[in-house]
């Protein structure tokens, strides 16, 4: 049950006072997790039987700032910038989006069937609101808890909390994150790791250890609040690319100069330490804000991969894999090389190419400063396959995901599938009114000052003013446009500028394929998606050239040109689609409810990169909790018969442009709403 009470009582802001003064009295006992996450009884090898546990925890979201007085020191004596609430990062100065003052927020590391409560606290400051997914959970029979803001939820108000309760029923690395602006990119995010006993895990037998301190969050980073560099990126000139890569948010930009010794010093970077002979189990999370695809390797050292996305597969040994926003992958790291100290290197992609993150792999054994190759050093990974590359077709170095083998307990066949919807993915060259004016300054008047919209199917993604999983009464019907009314639109929309609340609707029980095209036109991208509720079988995957159409893959799918394994395909939530090619993904619309589908990069789906899943009816979903918040738009006098008539009503219908007026449709083919420069007309068939 959710609920929405007072953030803080008494009782609690004296205990608040005590673990406060613990945490700067005990020492952190482990590097990037902080004493209470070390000290939670949930935090633990798994029993088998298993034995749930009730696993509450309190985040308090607020501003800080990084290098900031709690690191005193730092980076001069580097035993400062490990203090509690030191934000060190990689040594650049700018607020941060926080939980707990942990950067990444606190982990959350649980087993399966543990019962997880979560009161969210916000206590931001600039009054924005706040919501928290819980991404690679399905949220099957609570729905209510996704944390998708405005789909799903209400934000949750300054000075306000909501706990989010749920089951831990969906195993692996996942992770927990702002759905909510940008604060993401701020801050905002941590790990979600849900374990097995060993008898529940098919992999257990590959590793020795599967410790706290072994999972790596990886992501780009700006020297600045997000916002700016977002405003500043499509109104202007600011870089769409990152300053640096962030390891567990530790890394390395900023140079420090010791005044009497002229000196330099910079931010330590992280630290993951193994011992000779064994083997550990190590989890990476992406949480990349830009089309920043990041290659992971560790020198001299080859991997097992063995799962990603909470899934496991037939393992594979590779000697570097690529993580893009939104995805995880758990790899086998066998400590069999030289004693010493070696580099895992986070190498750059697509925008973030010349930009790299480090982290130190030590033996335990290794004594004294030990040579280590130079950090601008391309790496010395061995040779050997490449798994799941940046725009690159699979050969027999490079393997696609589409081509690993999933560990299922019992097999579930999607051969025969119900409904297919080819979704076509680009940057459109389009005048966007969000960003571009038809007359002032128009696509294409001044160099260096054009942006491309990214969209699906041509419409940009409006959020609605209330979620439409609890108010779907309350949205204006002309706001909401389905799937097969844009379709109708299409040729309209690759002209002008198109947007709405976009929704496609299945039927509960109903299997499910969607035919994914990155037509790739304007520029090499990337567009990690992921789905909410629900994982899915990649079924196929094809890269046709450096761009394509989705006409294209249409008749070539019609031709018999794609081909579908339905034999142990691999489950993913979050897929990359090749840059002029297809994904085709399957599964069963088993669980009710309204699922966002977008694009992981933060700038793409702020843009518009998204479609809401609507499945099943209203009679389909589970109870409502009681006094669940409500929000959204108000007319005078409370009365419905008061709301104004649509030539009053916001503007916010599938919108289009073109370089002399806005044309917003309402598209249940009985409502047109044209707005030009002076205001709104209505008209009605």
């Amino acid at each position: 049950m959710a609920t929405l009470d007072r953030p803080l009582s008494s009782g609690v802001c004296a205990l608040t006072i005590i673990l406060y003064t613990s945490l700067l009295n005990g020492p952190q006992t482990v590097k990037g997790l902080s004493q209470s996450d070390v000290e939670h009884h949930c935090m633990r090898p798994c029993d088998w039987p298993s034995k749930p546990r009730t696993c509450r925890y309190e985040f308090t979201v607020e501003w800080s700032y990084s290098m900031s007085k709690a690191c005193f020191k730092c980076p001069f004596n580097v035993t400062d910038c490990y203090r509690p609430h030191c934000l060190a990062l990689d040594g650049a100065p700018r607020a941060v989006a926080v939980v707990n003052k942990q950067f990444p927020g606190p982990s959350i590391q649980v087993c399966e069937h543990d019962q997880l409560s979560v009161q969210v606290n916000n206590y931001l400051v600039n009054a924005e609101g706040v919501t928290i997914h819980w991404h690679g959970l399905h949220q099957r029979g609570t729905p209510y808890m996704d944390g998708t803001s405005q789909v799903t939820q209400c934000n949750i108000p300054t000075r306000s909390s909501f706990t989010y309760e749920f089951l831990a029923d969906t195993p692996g690395t996942h992770w927990w994150h702002s759905h909510t602006g940008m604060q993401r990119s701020d801050g905002v995010f941590g790990p979600l790791i849900i374990k097995q006993a060993a008898p529940d895990d098919p992999h257990s037998g590959l590793y020795d250890y599967d410790l706290p301190e072994h999972v790596v969050v990886v992501h780009d980073w700006f020297h600045e609040v997000t916002v700016n560099r977002f405003a500043g990126h499509h109104l202007s000139t600011l870089s769409g690319s990152p300053d640096s890569i962030l390891v567990n948010g530790r890394g390395q930009s900023i140079e420090y100069t010791m005044s009497d010794s002229n000196q330099t010093y910079k931010t330590p970077r992280e630290v993951f330490h193994v011992d000779l002979g064994k083997r550990y189990r190590f989890r990476t999370i992406s949480n990349a804000i830009l089309d920043c695809p990041i290659e992971v390797s560790l020198d001299k050292h080859n991997l097992t991969v063995i799962a990603s996305d909470g899934s496991p597969f037939e393992p594979v040994q590779v000697a570097r894999y690529v993580i893009y926003g939104g995805e995880r992958f758990d790899f086998v790291l066998t400590a069999d090389r030289a004693v010493g100290r070696y580099w895992m290197r986070f190498k750059g992609l697509g925008l973030c190419s010349g930009v790299q993150g480090l982290a130190m792999v030590v033996y335990n054994n290794v004594e004294g400063e030990e040579d280590l190759a130079s950090e601008d050093y391309p790496g010395i990974a061995p040779e050997g396959i490449l798994l799941n590359p940046f725009n690159l077709p699979a050969s027999e170095t490079v393997m696609t995901v589409d081509q690993l083998t999933a560990i299922e307990k019992q097999a579930e066949s999607l051969e025969n599938n119900d409904r297919t919807f080819y979704i076509a993915m680009d940057f459109g060259n389009i005048t966007n009114p969000n960003y571009n004016h038809p007359d002032y300054y128009p696509v294409g008047l001044k160099p260096g000052h054009f942006v491309y919209t990214s969209q699906l199917n041509f419409v940009a993604f409006v959020p609605p003013g209330s979620p439409p999983l609890t108010q779907l009464a309350d949205i204006p019907e002309f706001e909401l446009c389905s799937f097969e009314s844009t379709e109708a639109k299409r040729d309209h929309c690759k002209e002008a500028y198109c947007e709405c609340t976009h929704y496609l609707e299945v039927d509960l029980g109903e299997v499910v394929e969607l035919v994914l095209v990155d037509e790739g036109i304007p520029f090499e991208g990337s567009h990690p998606m992921h789905l909410h509720g629900y994982s899915f079988q990649v079924v196929a995957m094809g890269k046709i050239g450096d761009s394509t159409t989705v006409e294209e893959v249409k008749r070539l799918d019609q031709a018999g040109g794609i081909n579908r394994n339905f034999v142990k395909a691999p489950r993913k939530d979050t897929v990359i689609i090749p840059d002029g090619g297809y994904t085709v993904v399957r599964f069963a619309a088993d669980n009710p409810g309204w699922w966002l589908f977008h694009c992981h990069l933060q700038f793409h789906s702020d843009v518009g990169m998204a479609i809401v899943l609507h499945v099943g009816k209203d009679q389909d979903l589970p109870p409502k909790p009681k006094d669940f918040p409500r929000c959204g738009n108000w007319y005078p006098h409370g009365n419905e018969t008061d709301k104004p008539p649509p030539s009053q009503m916001p503007c916010s219908a599938l919108r289009s442009t073109s370089s002399m007026s806005y044309v917003f449709m309402a598209l249940n083919s009985c409502m047109v709403v044209a707005v030009t420069r002076l205001g709104c007309a209505s008209f009605w068939c």
